[in-house]
């Protein structure tokens, strides 16, 4: 609560809600369309969100999650706009270790252990210029990271190598004390974005 009344949101007019109640996002849908490259990171079991932006501006998106229920969930979903990668992000191109969540009924696996347990499993991780590269993007459009609190080093490979995305979607999952994440929030606006919206740990930031 403390980090979200700091942080201020400054909303715009033009901003929906997209996905259920768990696993949605609210975007400006003015600064996306059918051209939009949309990269969204942390699927879990929970694509409502992703498909209801492929559906509602008729763009491609693509999703990456490397954990297990993740991919047998996405084998489900037919939408030809939908493209999955079992990839996890990170600041570089490396194998990690997903460590799992105390509560085996949750899906989300954490690169940076946030819930110290032993069991977890090994997977590729890629930077987000290294995946641009891969598919072929010159620019992002849209990048949601929802990913256990590897954000913190994605966020911050972004701000010192980019790209920078258009609009940012990133919850705050991170076990840090509220000065780190205003500091990480005044460092994404040196470089230009002003929060949109804040919705519990789930903020929406638009590159000026």
């Amino acid at each position: 609560m403390a980090v979200r009344q700091a942080i201020r949101a400054e909303p715009r007019p033009d901003m929906v809600r997209l996905g259920s109640d768990y696993g949605g996002w609210w975007i400006p849908a003015e600064l996306v369309d059918g051209d939009s490259i949309c990269y969204l990171a942390g699927v879990g079991e929970d694509a409502t969100f992703d498909l209801a932006l492929a559906e509602q501006f008729d763009c491609d998106v693509w999703a990456f999650d490397p954990t297990p229920r993740a991919l047998t969930y996405v084998r489900d979903i037919a939408d030809p706009r939908f493209h999955f990668l079992p990839v996890g992000l990170w600041a570089t191109d490396e194998t990690l270790r997903f460590y799992a969540p105390d509560d085996p009924s949750h899906v989300s696996h954490s690169a940076t252990n946030m819930q110290n347990t032993a069991v977890g499993f090994e997977a590729p991780c890629l930077a987000v210029s290294s995946l641009m590269r891969q598919l072929g993007h010159s620019r992002l459009d849209l990048l949601k990271l929802d990913i256990e609190g590897a954000e913190v080093a994605v966020l911050a490979d972004l701000l010192e190598r980019g790209p920078l995305p258009r609009v940012l979607c990133v919850e705050f999952d991170a076990p840090e004390p509220p000065w780190r994440t205003l500091r990480r929030v005044r460092r994404l606006r040196t470089a230009g974005y002003r929060c949109v919206k804040a919705e519990d740990r789930n903020y929406t930031f638009v590159l000026k």
